[in-house]
């Protein structure tokens, strides 16, 4: 794939805008050389002849080519690409970083230096890959921002410039003006004026916006996880969302995530309003709302035993955290231990190490300690077993010291040969904090009880090794067959509670 899409994919591509299809948007991007606009390939609002299409993988090859993003369907609200968060390539990991906005912070130069390449390496990668670089990249990113600080606060344009990262008043109305072909207060002025916007008004500080997925999605398992699982002070069920703190690069923030029709409603809050992209990539991480349902649907569908129980509940997400490293501790927290317990160690450890936040909305008070506060802490405070004290501190200190990353830029088999290295960090382990922190589609927690229950539940082999032999028909999605197997047995977990279910989850 490159930036404008190779001719052995156009008659596809073509039958896509045809027929409005939707499981295209975000994967590429339709341009029409007779309107200089690029859209989704689902947009009702473009009919245009087969000579007149370009397609491109990204917005920002698009705009770098001299289109503006269309206004009826807003190309660039369209969920992720699921390629990158499907590879662990650099390209991908290159493309998660960016989406969590570190050129805006470091540059392009300090981008390459994380990955490991030199800054032409990279941009070489990338152009050929996406069709932009590093730079490009990052600024179609910055409008993006910048058209939702416009729509759904009512901040002045200068601190929505700061906030979504440009340079200066100047680059930021030329930037808007360029991407949505209107100024920055015209674009407010019409969002007011729009029914059914995907995105709503802020209201008392916060920043609400609608977070789109590709379609089927069945929330009853990521709800589901995130209430059982909530440690105090840290997260919390309540008025039908999933709220939790964020440590964010510029201060503290926190989000409410709640099922709709159609989208996910987000609420931020945040101590800097700089921390915008980061949030919003962390809470689509959180959620896989990148996802590729249809890909993974196909393949479990197709295992006699599996495929009812996929059938029956299309759609599922993977659970994740917001953050990597918090969820690598709580994996290791949780070995041989219930949900509720894992939770409750979590919460004692937050109150103890986590900094204090400020909530006006609920319960929410402490960010989940840092790599480094833990690896310091004193193992009489750590309520579990001499041996699981020894991991979570050996497994801390390495990710305070850099020798494990599960960021949004780590190689997969890197990060699991760097797991391996810590004592008393197994295989369960290492598959789980692969699922669930680094991300990868294909992980497979082989031993876990539920996986192993769950099994039993549909008839499917229980021991690991025969499991793990009849689990290679499922790649490379076996991390979304995990939770289908979780789902074939009762547990909190499989469906979104109640307000009060989850006030006694936490």
């Amino acid at each position: 794939m490159t930036g404008l899409l190779e001719q052995g994919n156009i008659e596809q591509l073509r039958a896509a805008v045809a027929g409005r299809d939707a499981r295209f948007d975000g994967w590429v991007f339709l341009a029409v050389t007779s309107t200089r606009i690029y859209c989704r390939p689902s947009c009702p609002a473009v009919k245009p002849k087969p000579e007149h299409m370009r397609f491109y993988a990204s917005p920002a090859a698009a705009q770098e080519a001299g289109y503006r993003a269309c206004k009826r369907c807003r190309p660039d609200a369209a969920p992720g690409s699921p390629e990158w968060d499907y590879r662990t390539d650099v390209c991908a990991r290159a493309m998660r970083l960016i989406g969590e906005g570190v050129v805006d912070r470091d540059g392009a130069a300090g981008l390459a230096r994380r990955l490991g390449y030199s800054l032409r390496q990279l941009e070489r990668l990338l152009i050929a890959e996406v069709g932009a670089g590093p730079a490009a990249l990052a600024r179609a990113g910055r409008a993006h921002t910048a058209r939702t600080l416009i729509e759904s606060t009512d901040l002045e344009m200068g601190r929505i410039a700061f906030a979504a990262g440009f340079a200066s008043i100047r680059a930021f109305n030329r930037v808007v003006a360029d991407v949505f072909a209107c100024s920055p207060t015209t674009l407010r002025h019409k969002a007011a004026r729009r029914k059914g916007a995907n995105t709503e008004t802020s209201a008392g500080g916060a920043i609400v916006l609608r977070l789109a997925y590709r379609e089927p999605f069945e929330a009853s398992n990521l709800f589901g996880h995130f209430a059982a699982a909530a440690a105090r002070g840290v997260e919390e069920w309540a008025d039908g969302a999933y709220r939790r703190t964020l440590r964010l690069p510029h201060g503290p923030g926190t989000a409410a995530l709640k099922p709709g029709p159609g989208y996910i409603e987000c609420r931020l809050r945040l101590a800097d309003l700089r921390d915008v992209t980061a949030a919003v990539a962390r809470c689509r991480r959180a959620l896989d709302l990148d996802a590729d349902p249809v890909a993974a649907q196909q393949t479990l569908e197709a295992d006699p035993l599996l495929g009812p129980l996929a059938r029956k509940t299309p759609g599922r997400r993977v659970p994740r955290k917001a953050d990597g490293e918090e969820y690598a501790l709580r994996a290791v927290i949780g070995q041989q231990v219930s949900t509720a317990a894992a939770a409750t160690i979590a919460t004692r450890l937050s109150e103890k190490y986590g900094e204090a936040v400020d909530d006006p909305e609920g319960g929410l008070t402490r960010l989940f300690p840092t790599s480094a506060a833990l690896a310091e802490a004193d193992p009489d405070d750590l309520p579990m077993p001499n041996r699981r004290k020894a991991t979570v501190l050996a497994l801390a200190g390495a990710l305070a010291e850099g020798r494990v990353d599960v960021g949004p830029g780590a190689d997969w088999e890197a990060a699991r040969a760097q797991l391996v290295a810590v004592p008393g960090v197994g295989p369960w382990t290492i598959e789980m904090i692969a699922m669930r922190a680094l991300g990868d589609p294909d992980a497979f927690p082989v031993a876990d009880l539920g996986v192993i229950r769950g099994a039993k539940a549909l008839g499917l082999p229980a021991s690991p090794k025969a499991l793990a032999a009849r689990a290679e028909a499922w790649r490379p999605w076996r991390s979304y067959a995990v939770q289908y197997l979780w789902a074939a047995s009762e547990h909190p977990t499989n469906r979104i509670p109640d307000d009060n279910e989850g006030m006694m989850v936490q």
